[in-house]
């Protein structure tokens, strides 16, 4: 396995079920986060993308979103340098550029952990932030125009290198917690042939034993990409 993205869901209501308030929730996600990062590490996988801040979370009540925006401040300032040391190289997945709401600051702390962790190649980890996955897909259009590619010329192989993930392969586990069943605008076109796996439990209690159970029903799935099902005699050559 190459790849496994998470959508990082539940904070607020494990933080609500235990009389917490949902900024509470986000910084027990963020460790819950860093928890999952060294067991990937541990694991040897090579990239993983997390679903952090998506373009429709602008819509949270201000004070939610400026809380966000000053957790990942502290989080870049304080703790990133120890995944830089574990050998963590980062990638921005979104759209941080100056004409986006992204405060300065924070695009600038991100613009430097990025530089900071590029000699890195233990894990590739995707930082998906103000990210929607149609807004990625329109820019990628739009990058694609610019260049002066012609219709006929467009392939999947030209939208996928446009892409913010152009130098991550496809994920082959999607892992989404809190119960919730489906995508959330998140990755439609690399998702295309990934196994989805939906966990009932919140995102600050996901741990390492949920995340090898995820892993253990992956390795049981047999991935075809539209072909023909193996037989049980060649999958037991295999």
């Amino acid at each position: 396995m190459q790849h496994i993205a998470f959508i990082m869901d539940g904070n607020g209501r494990w933080a609500t079920a235990r009389g917490l308030t949902r900024l509470e929730g986000h910084h027990a996600g963020v460790k819950a986060m860093q928890a999952v990062v060294q067991a990937l590490l541990v694991r040897g996988i090579p990239y993983a993308s997390f679903y952090a801040f998506s373009t429709e979370n602008w819509k949270r009540p201000p004070a939610e979103v400026k809380g966000l925006m000053l957790l990942l401040r502290d989080y870049l300032n304080r703790e990133f340098n120890k995944l830089i040391d574990s050998g963590v190289k980062l990638r921005v997945i979104g759209d941080i550029g100056p004409d986006s709401p992204v405060p300065a600051e924070v695009r600038q702390l991100l613009e430097k952990a990025v530089a900071d962790s590029a000699h890195n190649t233990k894990l590739t980890l995707g930082l998906c932030f103000n990210y929607g996955g149609r807004h990625e897909l329109v820019r990628a259009v739009q990058k694609l125009v610019e260049q002066g590619i012609q219709t006929a010329e467009i392939t999947e192989d030209k939208i996928s290198a446009a892409l913010d993930t152009a130098e991550f392969p496809d994920p082959d586990l999607l892992i989404r917690t809190s119960g919730e069943a489906r995508l959330s605008n998140f990755m439609p076109w690399q998702t295309a042939y990934t196994e989805l796996y939906f966990d009932p439990t919140f995102w600050p209690d996901f741990d390492t034993a949920a995340l090898d159970r995820a892993i253990a029903v992956f390795s049981q799935r047999e991935r075809r990409f539209g072909a023909l099902p193996v037989s049980p005699k060649k999958r037991a050559e295999g």
